[in-house]
């Protein structure tokens, strides 16, 4: 069994990973893996992810920044991967042009390999070419990575290891006024203010859309006067075509005993909006029933 892998670095003994499950640092070890210690210097790259939009069949560039803590310089490559998400909303990574909405197969590296000095940064350039025909949008993961060095060489017992740095950004692009906005929203689970628990309200979103939607949810409580009382709002989530996950808010306070209302509102798509109310009753400042 032939256990190098090719790259443009040459050969090297092929490590044993699957697809890796986030952007950031990785440290590939050779064929027998074994804990290692934390690598101590800091390496860098930014932006961590690119949001464009593009004219079909015009090529654009986008500019990426490494940065390298170390006092010796770092030769290092560029490659993309398909990104995409499995059934559990987990990324997946895969070859170029093997998931939906791929972009990998646009994008060039210019140069393909770069150094970047000691205690220093450089740039390097992708220049992405679309096709004429594309609509809706397209993703990739950029990945520069640095050639792999023998961190333990090889003993009778064990093979020796190997490590890198990989640093990715994620590139999420869309085809200038193709995108078509729907989102469906269902499986509201409401649970309103009571003793020793806070209101909260989480939905399940489907992003119908052909592009990729950033909602971020917010609720404002209202009283049987139609007031304003308090509001909240969540954490912004990442929804790419076809995917669907829960997304939710929570508030903390004290209401007085009444009627009250929730509105829950998801800004998507830059102006389009969704708003859903859930009425609930306060028996008492610090019971309620819904």
């Amino acid at each position: 069994m032939n256990d190098t892998h090719p790259s443009v670095f040459g050969r090297y003994p092929k490590p044993r990973f699957t697809a890796p499950a986030a952007l950031g640092l990785l440290v590939f070890a050779g064929p027998l893996l074994r804990a290692q210690a934390p690598l101590q210097v800091k390496y860098g790259l930014a932006p961590a992810m690119v949001v464009e939009k593009f004219k079909p069949g015009q090529p654009f560039a986008i500019e990426l920044a490494v940065s390298n803590g170390s006092t010796a310089p770092v030769q290092m490559r560029g490659l993309t991967m398909d990104f995409w998400y499995d059934e559990k909303n987990e990324k997946v990574f895969s070859p170029p042009g093997s998931m939906p909405h791929s972009a990998s197969n646009w994008i060039e590296f210019v140069p393909p390999m770069f150094t970047v000095p000691g205690q220093g940064a450089a740039k390097v350039k992708m220049i992405v070419t679309p096709p004429a025909d594309a609509t809706g949008s397209y993703y990739s993961v950029a990945f520069v990575e640095s050639k792999p060095e023998v961190t333990r060489a090889a003993t009778a017992e064990t093979s020796a290891t190997f490590t890198n740095v990989r640093l990715g950004a994620l590139i999420m692009l869309s085809a200038e006024k193709s995108e078509n906005y729907k989102i469906e929203v269902s499986d509201a689970r409401f649970l309103p203010p009571g003793p020793n628990q806070d209101l909260s309200l989480d939905v399940l979103l489907d992003n119908q859309s052909n592009t990729h939607v950033f909602p971020r949810p917010q609720i404002a409580i209202l009283n049987s006067r139609h007031e304003l009382v308090a509001k909240a709002a969540g954490d912004v989530k990442r929804f790419l075509p076809g995917q669907r996950d829960r997304i939710a808010v929570t508030w903390s306070g004290d209401l007085a005993a009444g009627s009250y209302t929730v509105v829950l509102t998801l800004v998507y798509g830059g102006d389009k909006i969704y708003t859903q109310e859930f009425p609930f009753q306060v028996a008492s400042p610090h019971q309620a029933a819904g």
